[in-house]
């Protein structure tokens, strides 16, 4: 009797020793390991939003976009009382995820949101990327729009960048081209 009382109580622990780690692994950037300890926790527990959250930037750091996706756009919603900061990250990194897979439309709302959240000075990376969504759909207004925004962000944040604003310039120039051409 009493070994199936402690049996419990030492697996609990063990987990909650598991769940330290993996947080230890995910905050230090340690992202395959912490996804290894989470996914194993995963199996036996229900995990909290955020602990999915942290599933999903592992994945995304992994460059397994289709699972980042997976679990970051269902653990987002549940995660409006964290730090705009917070938020924004989980935001960016399933944005990208879906970006990075061709699906510009799942992406764009991501990178909305987290233009909302988060610090001015992370805005340049939406901007270009949202630029993008809108050129390959062929809306030259709404993608000089965003890649203008991003030059103003580039130039007044990241001005080492010169490769990306010239880019950007180029993109610019591209966009107001189709515009004239209409």
């Amino acid at each position: 009797m009493t070994t199936l009382s402690i049996q419990p109580s030492l697996s609990q622990s063990k987990d909650t020793d598991k769940l330290g780690m993996a947080i230890e692994y995910f905050q230090s950037g340690k992202y395959s390991e912490a996804l290894n300890l989470f996914t194993k926790l995963e199996k036996n527990h229900n995990l909290n939003p955020r602990f999915k959250a942290y599933i999903g930037v592992c994945y995304y750091y992994d460059w397994n976009y289709e699972q980042a996706t997976e679990y970051l756009s269902k653990a987002i919603p549940q995660l409006e009382k964290f730090s705009p900061q917070e938020q924004s990250f989980y935001n960016y990194a399933c944005a990208e995820s879906y970006f990075n897979l061709g699906e510009y439309t799942k992406a764009l709302p991501y990178y909305t949101k987290m233009l909302s959240l988060c610090h001015d000075n992370e805005k340049p990376d939406a901007y270009y990327r949202i630029g993008f969504i809108h050129m390959f759909r062929q809306e030259w207004i709404a993608a000089l729009d965003n890649y203008q925004s991003a030059l103003v962000y580039y130039q007044k944040y990241r001005p080492d960048e010169k490769a990306r604003i010239s880019q950007i310039r180029n993109m610019i120039n591209g966009c107001a081209v189709k515009i004239d051409n209409r």
